[in-house]
């Protein structure tokens, strides 16, 4: 069956169209009076009230304890189900941890494909109706029919599905105990129907720049007089996702850090694998926030291995949802924070290969510097290239900013800085430039005033050309 992630832009400068939809399965009467055999997805045709509309398929894999953990894994615009079923690996690892996966399938026509509905009025209250009311029942069914283990319900999905997911994570705390959105937006993004198409959308035409006491306001009206605990969240996007933009990922942190009482600045920065970039937030050893940035990934998520994170997050794999915190836990403030901290952006990793003794020649680096630039933040992405006849083994890329900027989280690169003068030096898998090779890696930040690309870069002490 065709995968289906999201929106996709047609031709060059092409107006958004849907993406097909995956072809459902062409057996009839598929109603699910009594629990689905081994490996099988099946349609479920009255599951309970059912405001917005949707379908609804379960996969339940033979081996699964008695009151099994449930997670609800949602589509893309244009897609469906069966087709998230089958592009995903949520079933395959439903097998080996014993989980079972609700495949909502949205009825929503948002002008170029059906999608989750995060826009309407109703959506957006506890009990209001619409899509939250019809994924809620779909989890009652499985409770019900299943045994489904009520502590342990979780929310997942790509482009629409990762938006449903911190909506629904904002109508029903109660009801999630975590959610892993993939290239979502913040709750309460789209202002209506008429907002909700990303080509004119105010949310992802990147103008819905809120406070993070705006945003977490915004959780809060949500499910109004609601004072338990809140479910922890982790956060995927592609640094080149253009139809739904990586900025936005920052905006949803800042919902989320707000909702649960955290300081901007994340506990700890890491990079667990090639060209993931990730930051938690921690309040008395848990992780209640996690942010991942996957270097030079567009509209594209998940893909390989993003699945087993999200599930190793929830905790359903047998092993911890995260390794102990070594550094800045931080307590919990009295009152969320509406403003950005003004400490130093926080460090990663030393690198693990010892700096090179000798630098190469001047003139024997060119280096590039590329910027997506937005209202207070921008992402970067520098290019040095090794000109010389020579490897380079082990790297230091340093310059000065003209303005104010920040540095606040990297990847590919630990990067450092004091002033106006910052430091990036490789990590593990990226030490050595062979000669006309490049490297190449990024960082996020912000900026008051101008957003200056800087005049001059040196590689090892030598100054590269432009």
């Amino acid at each position: 069956m065709t995968t289906v992630n999201g929106w996709r832009r047609p031709g060059v400068r092409g107006a958004l169209v849907a993406m097909a939809a995956a072809a459902l399965a062409a057996a009839g009467g598929l109603a699910l009076p009594s629990p689905a055999s081994a490996a099988s997805l099946v349609e479920v045709t009255n599951f309970g009230d059912n405001p917005g509309g949707m379908r609804m398929h379960v996969y339940a894999p033979d081996n699964r304890p008695a009151n099994p953990p449930i997670v609800v894994a949602m589509h893309g615009c244009g897609g469906s189900g069966p087709g998230f079923y089958s592009g995903s690996e949520f079933a395959s690892l439903a097998d080996r941890y014993g989980y079972v996966v609700i495949y909502p399938s949205a009825m929503q026509e948002a002008g170029f494909g059906r999608c989750f509905d995060t826009w309407s009025a109703a959506s957006k209250r506890r009990g209001g109706g619409s899509d939250p009311v019809s994924i809620a029942s779909m989890v009652g069914y499985v409770q019900r029919t299943y045994g489904g283990d009520p502590n342990r319900v979780y929310a997942t999905g790509s482009s629409s599905g990762g938006m449903m997911t911190q909506h629904m994570l904002a109508v029903y705390p109660d009801l999630f105990k975590a959610g892993a959105s993939f290239m979502g937006v913040p709750f309460n993004c789209f202002a209506n129907a008429a907002d909700y198409p990303p080509g004119a959308s105010q949310c992802t035409g990147g103008r819905m720049d809120r406070t993070p006491q705006q945003w977490g306001d915004a959780v809060r009206q949500a499910y109004p007089g609601y004072t338990g605990p809140r479910p922890p969240i982790q956060l995927w996007h592609g640094t080149a996702d253009t139809l739904v933009p990586y900025q936005l990922l920052q905006e949803s942190v800042d919902q989320w850090t707000n909702v649960h009482g955290l300081s901007l600045t994340p506990s700890t920065t890491d990079t667990p694998q090639a060209n993931w970039n990730r930051r938690r937030w921690l309040a008395n050893g848990s992780v209640l926030v996690e942010a991942i940035a996957v270097n030079g990934a567009g509209h594209s998520l998940p893909s390989s291995g993003m699945a087993m994170a999200a599930i190793q997050f929830f905790g359903i794999t047998g092993g911890p949802t995260s390794p102990p915190p070594t550094t800045n836990t931080p307590r919990p403030p009295t009152t969320p924070p509406t403003t950005p901290p003004t400490s130093a952006p926080p460090t990663s990793n030393p690198p693990t290969s010892a700096p090179p003794t000798t630098p190469p020649p001047v003139g024997a680096c060119r280096a590039g510097y590329t910027a997506n630039t937005w209202n207070n933040g921008f992402t970067a992405n520098v290019t040095v290239t090794n000109t010389s006849a020579s490897a380079v083994n082990g790297w230091t890329v340093q310059w000065s900013w003209s303005g104010n900027q920040r540095v606040t989280n990297a990847w590919n690169a630990t990067v450092t800085q004091s002033g106006a003068d910052v430091t990036a030096r490789n990590v593990s898998y990226n030490a050595t430039i062979a000669p006309g090779a490049s490297v190449t890696f990024g960082f996020q930040g912000t900026y008051s005033g101008t957003n200056q690309a800087p005049a001059r870069f040196t590689l090892n002490g030598a100054a590269c050309t432009s």
